[in-house]
């Protein structure tokens, strides 16, 4: 690609710092009664001294009108074309969670769910047991079903009724599709392959399935099978490290934030679970990278919710929260979202997020407050996401000139 080509010859290092900020889902739509957003309806200083103090924006995840999921639209923050680059979830959740992938690796995201003796779906999240049952059958899974057909089966407890699966050996296929009917009183489907290349894996997927229920059906638990979706293979992707010339460390809590940045090389902390632990942790890595991803999700939550309230209360929290930070010296801020989650739509949208970038190197601009319409009148105007990147970089002075 031609901006490998033009990055590789213009990129340099120095000791500047870069702090990337994803407040997941921030961007909103009017509440129907007050015709304000949710960050329009916050009250949130820290936010809206940054954008007095900064250059303000509106941001596309991937094209415009286009939907984003989190993969895609993290991709894009860390400047890679997510159109090129698509990242199956199944890969998020394995990385996520720690586990290894090598290359011929085939990564599933499963859910443990209830049938009937018709094999009838009748809750497809299982009860969404909790997290220490999960591991109790995982184990037991994982005693009774090492290999099928000379496959390796591995398998681990994510959270509640989720679990990752990955599937290891040669002329493995992730082209085969899922026996999820995605809705509740339908039958499970079988697992087939969508081209000749999979029939092997369908058919070790089928019986790893077929196995797993037969374990389920001996145990005092509401999981009677197991959901299999979200086939894929390890991405051919380029080091965020060798791509920027950075030391990059993720900070979040949530596995699938954190297999999107372990893809793409950085340096991931575990163990953090509250956005109290990321900003300690931001404190206790600062001498140690040069890029920094931090991540919060109570926003998309209370937006895929549709809880209004609830997504301003989020707002606040990490307005408060980032007063912490503020004293950091760090050369770049950004803060922004991977996309927007109204919550008159519960769930994502294809509407541009707010942003603002703040260092002694770029042009403040008048725009005084963090919000979705004030940063649509920012002087970054409205930009696709995956070159916020680059702008970060040459606010840190990490590029030459390009061209005589």
């Amino acid at each position: 690609m031609e901006i490998e080509k033009i990055l590789s010859g213009i990129i340099k290092k120095n000791e500047n710092k870069i702090l990337l900020i994803v407040m997941d889902g921030v961007g909103g739509l009017p509440h129907p009664e007050t015709g304000l957003t949710e960050l329009e309806s916050a009250k949130k200083p820290n936010l809206d001294k940054l954008a007095k103090s900064g250059m303000c924006g509106l941001s596309i995840p991937v094209l415009p009108g286009i939907t984003p999921g989190s993969g895609p639209a993290h991709i894009s923050l860390f400047g890679y074309d997510p159109i090129q680059h698509q990242i199956g979830r199944g890969v998020l959740e394995v990385c996520g969670i720690g586990m290894e992938m090598n290359r011929d690796d085939i990564a599933i995201r499963g859910n443990f769910a209830t049938i009937d003796e018709n094999h009838i779906v009748t809750d497809r999240r299982a009860g969404r047991i909790p997290t220490d049952e999960n591991k109790k059958i995982v184990q037991k899974i994982q005693e009774n079903i090492k290999e099928i057909k000379n496959m390796q089966i591995i398998v681990q407890t994510v959270k509640e009724h989720r679990l990752a699966i990955l599937l290891r050996g040669k002329g493995l296929s992730p082209f085969v599709s899922e026996n999820d009917p995605q809705k509740e009183g339908l039958k499970i489907k079988k697992i087939v392959p969508l081209n000749d290349d999979a029939i092997f894996t369908a058919e070790v997927l089928n019986e790893f399935v077929d196995r797993v229920e037969k374990i389920l059906k001996g145990m005092d638990t509401k999981a009677k099978t197991i959901l299999l979706r979200g086939f894929s293979k390890i991405p051919d992707i380029d080091s965020f490290e060798k791509r920027y010339l950075l030391k990059p460390v993720c900070i979040a809590s949530y596995p699938m934030y954190k297999g999107l940045a372990k893809i793409v090389g950085m340096d991931v902390i575990q163990g953090l679970d509250t956005i109290d632990d990321e900003i300690s942790a931001l404190h206790k890595l600062y001498d140690e990278y040069d890029f920094f991803y931090l991540h919060y999700k109570k926003t998309d939550s209370a937006g895929e919710d549709g809880d209004f309230n609830k997504k301003i209360s989020a707002i606040e929290e990490f307005d408060e929260k980032i007063s912490k930070i503020m004293h950091l010296k760090f050369d770049v801020i950004c803060v922004t979202g991977d996309h927007s989650t109204p919550c008159v739509l519960k769930g994502h949208s294809w509407h541009p997020v707010p942003l603002v970038i703040v260092s002694k190197n770029i042009m403040p601009d008048d725009v005084e407050t963090f919000t979705e319409r004030a940063c649509s009148r920012g002087l970054l105007g409205t930009i696709p996401a995956k070159e916020i990147m680059y702008i970060l970089l040459a606010s840190a002075m990490k590029f030459e000139k390009f061209g005589a």
